[in-house]
């Protein structure tokens, strides 16, 4: 792994579906991500109701750190993702 790879953050994302849900996904580009998303690439969760918005994000210094976090947040009920929502300021 290269010097820049090994540095780039990663990020633990979260984004609404047009039917209220949300999706919790890592990237290391979000809203690269969110926009491939919404061209219905890269998730079947979206081919029922598209991405309509990059809704939360945080950064982590590795994609390991990313996907553990990634795991606890898929965990939380739907009230305490919503609350990362509603707390959120980018």
């Amino acid at each position: 792994m290269s010097d820049s790879s090994a540095s780039k953050p990663w990020y633990v994302y979260l984004v609404r579906a047009a039917n209220g849900s949300l999706y919790c996904g890592i990237s290391d580009d979000p809203h690269r991500r969110f926009a491939q998303h919404q061209r219905g690439k890269g998730a079947r969760f979206f081919q029922s109701s598209p991405a309509v918005a990059l809704v939360y994000y945080e950064t982590w210094p590795s994609k390991s750190e990313a996907l553990r976090h990634e795991r606890l947040i898929k965990a939380l009920r739907k009230t305490a993702k919503e609350h990362l929502v509603t707390s959120f300021t980018p």
